[in-house]
């Protein structure tokens, strides 16, 4: 999620910004046979967006923006979708093994993509911008170095400490074994992780969307038939187990990684990545949107986190159960969050113009257009859940628990999709603190409701599905609140 007010140089113009040339490129630099005197030029195509946010019909205006976007994210939501699948055939110990890391590991996804990722575009944004070049130059290589840090903090945090956690969430024996040998192979490639999505959060914050779309497209491609050859084994190709689901996943993003960096080294991404001298005013820049999303980011994990431990004293059945039918609530997230990006956009600008009430009629109409479609898939899988649950496992021990999370759970998607769009519409008008309460509220309801339901008051899977709906019902209704204030809904024109 990010904090700042977008500008006109943010991710919304990205097709229009991408038609200007780097400013180290001169008209004498570009070949002749390049010009294409018939295409609009970049002012005029940037004037047509901002129009568009400003004056044009919401709904299109919104999808037009969100649909990039979402075909990214729902790419990346494929793989991990395949993946469970293919996890799914070595048993119920590997799809515990895999519950069990499963929300560490969308904690560095998260905080790697919306967190932090998050302050590194909107640092590169605002630099590119004001036309400090040399600045967003530099942000680049500052990215980097903080992504070093953070993912060397993921990979020695999981290999020391992975097997308390898990443990303490209730992995045991082949389980816990599964969820070893997995997160130690998957977090070796936590670095190229976290260069990859701080990388691409760089060109979004400089307009460029279509590369980093294109390697998640294309990874996406080779990644899915490439992890079942590693899990498997064919040929030559021995057969790792839940080990080459791991290694497949690291492995895509060291190549990812290399690609990325040598562009980048080119200029060709209107941004270069070179050595130059670290300086605290770019680190603090980057961390000053960053951190509080990232704080808001965890809280969410954490809930997932705590309720995976709730949910181990249940058994390994039990967490292999909740391990897929959760993994539905974060199917929700990637759809939600490339409907978002447009929502703070369009909020952002319409509110930067002065234009207070259609900010709000915005926030309005997207908040609907959330809960209808998150709500409709989990109506659609609360009465059908077999038709999420054949995907992973057959075992009547599996699915009867994971039946039980999502007849309950799934109908309250609505109130996810509603409250996560207002949270973003929140952010673009420049406040955050009910989303950030709502996040919390989520924090105490699931977990910390769920684990009195269960540990004091021997509540079963029903119990503690009903505290995880009712803490997404209050995160709706505290970001509800959003809607009827004074200081959020006030013009920020001069």
């Amino acid at each position: 999620m990010s904090l700042q007010t977008p500008t006109p140089t943010g991710e919304a113009y990205a097709d229009d910004l991408e038609l200007i040339p780097a400013a180290s490129e001169t008209a004498a630099d570009r070949p002749a046979a390049v010009a294409r005197p018939t295409a609009p030029t970049a002012p005029a195509k940037a004037i047509e967006t901002r129009s568009s946010i400003l004056t044009g019909p919401v709904l299109p205006t919104l999808l037009r923006l969100a649909l990039p976007t979402m075909t990214v994210l729902i790419a990346q939501t494929a793989v991990n979708i395949a993946e469970a699948y293919y996890v799914g055939f070595l048993g119920t110990d590997a799809l515990a093994g895999v519950a069990l890391v499963f929300p560490v590991f969308m904690l560095m996804t998260m905080m790697s993509n919306g967190g932090l990722g998050s302050g590194v575009a909107s640092a590169v944004a605002r630099a590119t911008g004001a036309g400090r070049k040399d600045d967003a130059n530099a942000l680049l290589l500052h990215a980097m170095v903080l992504a070093v840090i953070v993912g060397a903090i993921f990979t020695i945090g999981t290999h020391w400490g992975g097997p308390a956690l898990y443990r303490t969430l209730g992995g045991r024996e082949g389980a816990l074994d599964a969820a070893v040998k997995y997160s130690n192979y998957l977090f070796a490639g936590a670095i190229p992780v976290w260069i990859v999505n701080f990388q691409a959060a760089a060109l979004r914050g400089s307009g460029n969307v279509r590369v980093p779309a294109m390697v998640t497209l294309i990874g996406a491609m080779v990644l899915i038939p490439f992890s079942p050859l590693l899990i498997f084994g064919f040929g030559p190709v021995p057969k790792l187990g839940i080990a080459g689901a791991g290694i497949a996943f690291a492995l895509y993003y060291v190549a990812a990684m290399l690609v990325l960096l040598r562009y980048m080294m080119t200029g060709r991404a209107g941004l270069t990545l070179k050595l130059a001298p670290l300086q605290g005013r770019l680190f603090k820049d980057i961390l000053k949107v960053g951190l509080p999303t990232a704080i808001s980011t965890t809280l969410t994990n954490l809930t997932v986190i705590l309720v995976t431990g709730a949910v181990g004293l249940f058994g390994t059945n039990a967490l292999a159960a909740y391990g897929i039918a959760s993994r539905l609530d974060y199917i929700m997230i990637p759809i939600l969050f490339g409907l978002c990006t447009a929502v703070l956009t369009m909020v952002g600008v319409n509110m930067g113009a002065g234009q207070t009430a259609r900010a709000k009629h915005i926030a309005w109409a997207s908040s609907l257009v959330g809960a209808g479609v998150a709500g409709t898939i989990g109506v659609i899988v609360a009465i059908f859940p077999m038709l999420w649950l054949h995907l992973f496992s057959h075992d009547p021990h599996v699915l009867g628990p994971g039946a039980v999370y999502l007849r309950i759970v799934a109908p309250s998607y609505a109130a996810l999709g509603f409250g996560f769009v207002i949270a973003f519409a929140a952010q673009g008008a420049g406040h955050v603190l009910w989303p950030f309460v709502g996040a919390a509220s989520r924090l105490v309801f699931a977990a910390g409701g769920g684990w009195l339901a269960v540990s004091y008051f021997g509540g079963g899977m029903t119990a503690l599905a009903a505290m995880v709906c009712a803490s997404l019902v209050s995160y709706a209704l505290i970001c509800l609140i959003v809607m009827g204030s004074k200081t959020v809904w006030r013009s920020q024109k001069a």
